[in-house]
């Protein structure tokens, strides 16, 4: 199974080649798809597009894992990161690739075993798993985390389909004079 992970975005657009058999994972490629910034926005994105497809054609991965959109505090920022998101969509759909999305928290979860790891824990995981020892981009071990998150949850073939979350955090009880038993 050959999987791209892409990490969506109009100013770079990291991406990141995994293949995984018999024998274990292997790293085929890694990069940052990073549009001229005098581009207009329609021109780093046909850029991105582009690029993307270039890469497709050139390794034929079977799937493509791309992080779902969140919420971002900047509405304009979240815009442009759903229209890298889609173009990127839209380069997989015309290959012919399936396509997996899975949430920030599913990444994190699936290759540091926290969902709610930092940024370096990734990177220091990616590191590790993969044998990189340095990453030109964060954007580039991000992608190689979406594609690896892919790679982990088909393994497991008592959750596929279902939905992989984190375990609830348990909460203190608290109690309350209510509960103590009175002495009498």
């Amino acid at each position: 199974m050959r999987v791209i992970g892409v990490d969506p975005g109009s100013r770079s657009c990291g991406y990141g080649i995994l293949e995984s058999d018999k024998n274990g994972l292997k790293h085929i490629v890694s990069g940052a798809i990073t549009p001229p910034t005098a581009h207009t926005l329609s021109k780093r994105l046909h850029f991105i597009y582009s690029s993307l497809n270039e890469v497709i054609e050139k390794f034929s991965p079977d799937f493509m894992s791309i992080e779902e959109m969140f919420f971002a505090k900047n509405a304009n920022s979240a815009i442009k990161l759903g229209q890298a998101r889609g173009v990127a969509l839209l380069a997989a759909e015309n290959s012919g690739i399936e396509i997996f999305e899975y949430s920030p928290t599913k990444v994190k979860l699936a290759v540091t075993g926290s969902g709610r790891a930092k940024k370096f824990e990734i990177m220091k995981m990616v590191s590790y798993i993969l044998k990189i020892e340095e990453f030109e981009k964060s954007d580039i071990s991000d992608a190689l985390a979406i594609a690896l998150c892919h790679i982990n949850i088909s393994k497991l073939p008592d959750i596929n389909g279902q939905d992989l979350q984190p375990r609830s955090r348990r909460r203190r009880k608290r109690f309350t004079l209510n509960d103590i038993a009175s002495k009498r």
